[in-house]
């Protein structure tokens, strides 16, 4: 959010005009406490002034610059770069007396948040001008450094991947996957920050909170896979334990189930969840265990047919735990089960389901972990089934 306090270099080489702003600007909030104004009259005391903070390294006393386009040492589009490599994060509107609409357009393509015409503007025009120029660079700035972070995040990843054994037969499928699959949520994010930019003040406070909110999401799907990527290079390097708390197997189940309901109820799908035996209450690591049944269970349910039935059973003994899920999907072809807990592998038969291939990979490791077994039958077009059995931990 924008500070009550709005900090403006004004830089006008008319001193008439300087005051007028300021007089706008205090019209239209009642009081001059809620902005301070620094004006200049040249382009090079406005560098000036920015500098200071970067000789310092202070934090930049400026939240909006307000720049005239006729200056006495820098005339039109010219005096943008300077300011923009000075001061890359600082929003700039800029001021002309010419109601020219190309002008505008490059401005903005050069780099300021919004344009406005001198003998056009009142009070609160220019308020909400400033105001929603700071909003829109700081989401602009937040999505470069999330992405940014997420570039990052993706190198070390892969670099971590390289280290491998079996890099040499995945690496060009990894990078091929994790390219496609965070281009979409990539593409969401800039196509709402660039309706936000673009159409901001024809935009209602519905349709803004939608972007943020579509942006948001796109960002939570690029972490959740980066997560996943970064989970099989620490299952491989040796860093998944299991930590063992005491888990009501059945309880833990339904819920599953409960939270998986919105996707089982578009696809009117019928789950049969079924137990047997008296030892569903042990020692269990409730991380790895929601990785194996959460993964096994939405596969069932995005690998099935609409209308169709998934049966999900749980059965104990004193010394083990087994979990079936079956679905009546598409199933998986013979060829494809001996690597089918491969990372990035997926059958050819999915077509456009989209998916990764890091989920059962994911299982396979954290079965591991618990020391337990986990195998798969599977007819094309008639379903799959998979066989998880824990060794029981009593408490």
């Amino acid at each position: 959010m924008v500070e009550s306090l709005v900090k403006i270099l004004l830089i006008e080489d008319s001193l008439a005009e300087a005051r007028l702003l300021q007089e706008l600007l205090t019209g239209a909030t009642h009081k001059s406490s809620e902005f301070s104004l620094l004006h200049v009259k040249r382009l090079g005391d406005g560098l000036r002034e920015l500098s200071q903070c970067q000789i310092s390294d202070i934090k930049c006393p400026f939240d909006v610059v307000l720049l005239d386009l006729t200056l006495p040492d820098s005339d039109g589009l010219a005096s943008l770069p300077p300011l923009i490599n000075l001061a890359p994060s600082l929003p700039i509107v800029v001021l002309t007396n010419t109601n020219d609409e190309e002008l505008a357009l490059e401005a903005v393509r050069q780099g300021a948040q919004d344009y406005l015409v001198k003998r056009q503007i009142n009070g609160a025009m220019l308020l909400r001008s400033l105001r929603y120029a700071i909003e829109r660079k700081h989401a602009l700035e937040n999505l470069r450094t999330v992405n940014h972070t997420l570039e990052m995040r993706v190198e070390e990843y892969t670099a971590e991947l390289i280290k491998k054994q079996e890099i040499n037969e995945f690496k060009s499928e990894f990078v091929s996957m994790l390219s496609h699959d965070i281009r979409n949520p990539l593409n969401t994010i800039l196509l709402a920050a660039g309706l936000l930019q673009n159409n901001e003040a024809r935009l209602s406070p519905e349709k803004k909170h939608l972007h943020f909110q579509l942006i948001r999401s796109a960002i939570k799907n690029m972490a959740q896979l980066l997560d996943e990527a970064s989970f099989i290079g620490k299952a491989d390097a040796g860093k998944v334990h299991c930590e063992l708390d005491e888990i009501n197997l059945e309880t833990f189940c339904r819920q599953l189930i409960s939270e998986a309901h919105l996707t089982i109820s578009e696809k009117h799908l019928n789950v049969i969840y079924e137990t047997g035996g008296a030892y569903n209450t042990g020692l269990w690591d409730e991380t790895l265990l929601r990785h194996i049944l959460g993964n096994l269970l939405n596969n069932a349910i995005k690998y099935s047919h609409k209308g169709g039935d998934i049966r999900f059973e749980l059965f104990s003994d004193i010394h083990q735990v087994t979990f079936k899920i079956q679905d009546s999907g598409i199933g998986i072809p013979h060829e494809d089960l001996p690597k089918l807990f491969h990372p990035f592998h997926r059958a050819e038969n999915v077509g456009a389901i989209p998916g990764t291939g890091l989920g059962l990979s994911i299982v396979k490791k954290c079965v591991d972990a618990h020391g337990g077994q986990i195998s798969v039958s599977s007819q094309v077009d008639v379903g799959t089934t998979f066989t998880v059995v824990l060794p029981l931990v009593p408490e």
